[in-house]
């Protein structure tokens, strides 16, 4: 609004009686003329530094009418001005900043806001994670971009956020924010709760009075007893017993790709067993050496995922995918490593696998395991991969037939080691077993070439040499 008010000046104390009226509390003047026969243009507030410059200015021949107006505008109220500029600076001075939603990825168009992990009126630092977002992949962090306090949320738990949505504002200054209320306001609150039902006791008694008073209606027929339950009808737990949970974004998008597996895959399982000896032997007698030059354990994953190149190799059958009506070959070798985690499977990619040597592959499997439990995977390290690997050994499976990982065709399934007797130059000695098994989509992979991959697995982990003589 501006605010305009014109009035003849007249020479000496009449013009502070002019400026008396004119002025208000909280109001500057940007522009003033004084001449004798001349206006006054009184602008919209701007704050009291404005106030104060126009009350010392020295124009020529107003220095009696100057010293009066100091004089009326020491009578302004001080506070009044204070609370009016506090509310100007702090609402237009840049001190609030937007949080919004990070880019989370080419392939996911939104997330579900799942936890906050700060309150209003908490003080976070600059990139200081303040909240966190399920997508169907990951979970991504959303972060403080500036130091300061939280002012309030403007979403909420559950919903769903889609990339530059606001979801915070925070106070870089900290002014004007609550301070989070303590829990024992909330157990204060929760204690007086329970009064109202002692009202209402007192208010059934009399109707339980009137209730009893029409004696005199006639008596109701009995009614029938409920049927008894007869031996063979279950009895179900009560519903307190229950608990319902939201799936997570997580394993939804999980469950739907295992789904959509089964209903597209024309999927069956070969197995065979592997002899750990050699193996085993080569990781015990190396192992030291192996960690004082690469600085990373020698484990069983790098020598599985050479034997899988090796195989992958041999059959670039189950290194394709069918695509419509066409077969795709992948000249590369990109391995998926099943991990599970908290929260859900995760399946990062080791890039360019038949590229790698062994130091190589169990530095990038650790690292993107690291970052798979620590919840930090991007999109990026799971995206691709033309063949999978899970080891259900680590938590101690014995067989299993895994399920596709769409859209591959083929997926190994690794599982514990099991010393049982086997039968070796006609003597019976016990020896390390592991059973192994591929799954694979008949679609497009014949028995045989999935036979023979797995039986080249079997070779190469057995005797490990045939990877340096490529036989």
């Amino acid at each position: 609004m501006l605010g305009a008010l014109r009035r003849k000046v007249a020479i000496g104390g009449s013009s502070a009686s002019v400026l008396g009226k004119a002025i208000r509390p909280g109001i500057s003047a940007s522009r003033v003329s004084v001449n004798a026969g001349e206006e006054i243009l009184l602008l919209q507030p701007r704050g009291v530094a404005h106030v104060r410059n126009f009350s010392h200015l020295i124009l020529p021949g107003c220095s009696v009418g100057l010293a009066k107006t100091r004089d009326v505008f020491s009578s302004i109220q001080s506070e009044t001005i204070m609370q009016k500029s506090c509310r100007a600076f702090s609402s237009g001075g840049g001190d609030l900043v937007d949080v919004v939603v990070p880019f989370m990825g080419e392939s996911i168009s939104d997330g579900t806001l799942a936890t906050f992990l700060k309150k209003p009126g908490d003080s976070v630092a600059a990139d200081e994670p303040i909240a966190q977002i399920e997508t169907d992949k990951v979970t991504i962090d959303v972060v403080s971009p500036q130091a300061g306090v939280i002012q309030e949320y403007v979403a909420k738990e559950g919903d769903t956020v889609e990339a530059g949505a606001k979801i915070a504002v925070i106070s870089k200054s900290g002014e004007g924010v609550a301070p989070a209320a303590p829990a024992e306001k909330k157990s204060e609150k929760a204690a007086s709760k329970p009064s109202p039902p002692a009202e209402s006791v007192k208010e059934d008694k009399p109707k339980a009075k009137g209730e009893a008073s029409p004696a005199a209606e006639k008596p109701k027929p009995p009614s029938s007893p409920p049927p008894k339950q007869t031996a063979t009808e279950p009895v179900l737990p009560p519903k307190e017993r229950e608990r319902r949970v939201p799936m997570t974004r997580l394993r939804k998008r999980v469950a739907t790709r295992l789904k959509d597996s089964q209903n597209t895959f024309a999927m069956l399982t070969t197995f065979n067993e592997v002899d750990m000896t050699n193996l085993m032997k080569l990781r015990s007698d190396y192992k030291d050496a192996f960690v004082e030059k690469h600085g990373v354990k020698l484990g069983f994953m790098s020598g599985f995922v050479k034997a899988a190149v090796s195989a992958l190799q041999h059959q670039p059958i189950v290194n394709a995918v069918i695509d419509g009506d066409d077969i795709i070959y992948r000249d590369y070798v990109d391995i998926s490593i099943a991990v599970g985690t908290p929260k859900g499977l995760v399946v990062p990619v080791v890039r360019d696998a038949d590229k790698m040597n062994f130091a190589e592959i169990e530095k990038t499997i650790n690292n993107l395991a690291k970052k798979a439990n620590d919840g930090t995977i991007s999109i990026d390290e799971m995206a691709g991969g033309s063949f999978t690997i899970s080891n259900g050994g680590v938590y101690g499976s014995l067989l299993s037939t895994p399920i596709i990982n769409p859209p591959q065709s083929a997926i190994l399934g690794m599982h514990s080691i099991v010393s049982r007797p086997m039968v070796v130059g006609g003597n019976v000695v016990p020896r390390p077993m592991m059973y192994i098994a591929l799954t694979y989509d008949h679609r497009l992979i014949d028995g045989r070439e999935a036979v023979f991959f797995l039986r080249r697995i079997k070779d190469v982990v057995e005797d490990p040499r045939r990877l340096l003589l490529d036989v």
